[in-house]
């Protein structure tokens, strides 16, 4: 299930920036082409096209061999050689031989693997552990997975157990203890569909009657009807009137909605805290989020107020207390109060983790600190 968000921009988490300051200072060719935001300690590089891994201290753990290399989840990395897909743990070691046809990350310790167009699972040892006989499946999220046989979609257990039928035209992950669930019905000679929500034990708790659904976030669910969207609680309450063009999921309590082609905020009761007026929102992240007004970047806060009038070219949700921010060719960073503490002076820079981040200057690759230190020359 496709979720309905559209227009307010998410960034990624490997979003590298490119561009910078002369030190005045002669450096010698940079080591890697690229290196992306830490997770979990560690961070993807890029040299000549291939892909490996430097952790926080900036040592090359994993050589750059892969053709893709993806961020760490839960202590292992997803990697690929020819089509072919694997695991690497943080000292290097494939876990998991590059065999896989397709996979994902690993979620509540188990990844889904494809092994001649079918699907199933692997554990964090690289055991296989549910046999690949699916034609789709989700990632486990409250230890429940989305599967489908054929065009019937139901949900397996980590054992392998199919706990709700395949029966559902399609279906979503479990999101605090519902799912999407899509249900074929006939209009004369015409097939429809509606979207409902079933629980654990897969009773249809929020009946299907819905043109489109999201997943709960923090509480609510977007829902839509002849597309027109509003919230809904888990008792299938319609807390807000499904009355705006776009609307977008919870976070720090605050959700985006379009009306037209301008973008605002709501409340958990459903409240205008911030009329929509913007051309772009982001989501709300540390208690602040962007708004974009004629191309330039601001930040705001949960009461609407300006703590940054828009005067940035681009700019990355806050994390770690700084947000990353551009003008221009040059990258710096400014704090919750919008004041720039780390000049716009970067290359390329991401955004911090645990107080560290990579950046460049000219030719070179360094790992920083929140105060501008460097703490490493990569």
């Amino acid at each position: 299930m496709k979720n309905i968000i559209k227009k307010a921009f998410i960034v990624s988490a490997f979003v590298m920036i490119i561009s910078l300051l002369s030190t005045g200072k002669v450096f010698a060719k940079p080591k890697y082409d690229f290196i992306s935001a830490f997770n979990e300690g560690m961070a993807v590089v890029k040299v000549d096209n291939k892909y490996g891994y430097i952790d926080k201290t900036g040592k090359e753990v994993v050589k750059p061999k892969y053709d893709e290399a993806y961020r760490f989840c839960e202590g292992l990395a997803m990697v690929r050689i020819k089509g072919r897909h694997g695991f690497v743990d943080k000292t290097g070691k494939e876990v998991a031989k590059l065999k896989y046809s397709s996979a994902d990350e690993f979620n509540e310790g188990l990844a889904m693997v494809g092994v001649n167009s079918k699907l199933g699972f692997i554990d964090k040892k690289g055991k296989l552990v549910i046999k690949p006989k699916y034609d789709e499946s989700g990632f486990f999220s409250d230890g429940l997975a989305f599967v489908s046989i054929g065009d019937k979609y139901g949900y397996i257990d980590k054992k392998g157990k199919e706990v709700i039928k395949l029966k559902y035209s399609l279906a979503d992950f479990f999101s605090e203890g519902r799912a999407v669930v899509v249900v074929e019905y006939k209009c004369g000679h015409i097939d429809k569909y509606k979207c409902g929500y079933i629980d654990k034990k897969g009773k249809m708790v929020i009946k299907p009657k819905y043109d489109e659904a999201d997943y709960f976030n923090e509480g609510r669910a977007v829902v839509g009807m002849k597309r027109k969207y509003g919230y809904i609680d888990k008792a299938g309450k319609e807390v807000v009137k499904l009355k705006y063009d776009a609307a977008y999921y919870f976070t720090n309590g605050m959700a985006i909605v379009e009306i037209g082609k301008k973008c605002g905020y709501i409340d958990k009761t459903g409240k205008e805290v911030v009329k929509p007026k913007y051309d772009s929102a982001g989501f709300f992240s540390e208690g602040l989020a962007w708004v974009v007004m004629k191309g330039k970047y601001g930040v705001i806060d949960k009461k609407g107020k300006e703590i940054l009038k828009p005067k940035y070219d681009y700019a990355v949700e806050f994390s770690d207390g700084y947000a990353l921010v551009n003008k221009g060719d040059k990258y710096g960073y400014i704090d919750k109060t919008g004041k720039e503490v780390l000049k716009l002076q970067y290359d390329e820079a991401s955004s911090f983790e645990n107080g560290i981040a990579p950046v460049r200057i000219k030719n070179n690759w360094y790992i920083i600190n929140k105060k501008g230190k460097i703490l490493a020359t990569i």
